[in-house]
């Protein structure tokens, strides 16, 4: 069993940034790809950016390429999201997830344990 716990969302204007962070407990962190998907109102949840276990390869969505940085620290347990040049079409809930396995991927259903969710609001 993984339990995650994101943090650091907010409200900010367009052009700013936020730094996600997720914390991982309950099971050895560094032997699971972890992911960043967000759910905006009326939408399906959507990939945002990924990290296979190990080598630490990533994989990010189209529309966050160039803007935002997926990276973990195993020794602290712990996933990051760093969200720059942040715009109004950003503004979702931004969850973490962990799969049992180490090869990083974009499907919401290949991944087996979420977080809560964190709110991230951009204004223009």
């Amino acid at each position: 069993q993984v339990q995650l716990v994101e943090s650091g969302g907010g409200l900010v204007q367009a052009g700013g940034s936020l730094r996600l962070s997720c914390a991982a407990s309950g099971r050895t962190f560094s032997s699971n790809a972890m992911g960043w998907f967000r759910q905006a109102p009326g939408k399906e949840r959507e990939f945002v950016a990924a990290i296979s276990s190990g080598d630490g390869r990533t994989r990010y969505a189209d529309s966050v390429k160039g803007r935002f940085t997926i990276s973990r620290d195993n020794t602290k347990n712990t996933m990051y999201l760093q969200m720059n040049s942040l715009k109004p079409e950003d503004t979702a809930i931004y969850y973490c997830a962990a799969r049992l396995g180490v090869v990083a991927t974009i499907t919401v259903l290949m991944y087996d344990y979420w977080g809560q969710g964190t709110q991230v609001t951009v204004s223009s």
